[in-house]
């Protein structure tokens, strides 16, 4: 049983050992400089670093943007699908039914999304 584990235990001590011989060597051979406050500023593309990071996305852009990736998925299951639309059908006819059932729980979620207002812009 332990014998095992020794690949194991033997890929863990190379890459430990490769990690702390790699800092080592950056350590003993690195340039170490003194900081200045200009140095150590944060440099934001040539912009001085004033204000707020980043602007604030409305709540809209998300809900619209978790919208988009279940549609999208929706589509992805569905393509390979009717690829094959031709030879499920011939063979049993429940893949006609399961994807028709897939399609209108989504579209009571496209309703429902359209209800709350999750897809308009303005206020």
């Amino acid at each position: 049983m332990s014998t095992d584990y020794l690949p194991i235990l033997i890929q863990t001590l190379i890459a430990g050992g490769f990690a702390a011989v790699t800092l080592l060597i950056s350590v003993l051979l690195g340039k170490s400089a003194s900081g200045s406050p200009v140095k150590d500023s944060a440099y934001e593309c040539g912009m001085l670093p004033i204000g707020e990071t980043q602007p604030r996305f409305s709540v809209k852009f998300y809900l619209v943007a978790m919208l988009f990736v279940i549609f999208d998925i929706e589509v992805v299951f569905m393509y390979p699908w009717a690829v094959t639309f031709q030879e499920l059908v011939v063979q049993n006819t429940m893949a006609f039914w399961s994807m028709l059932s897939f399609v209108s729980i989504l579209f009571v979620a496209y309703l429902y999304a359209l209800k709350k207002g999750a897809l308009q812009w303005s206020d």
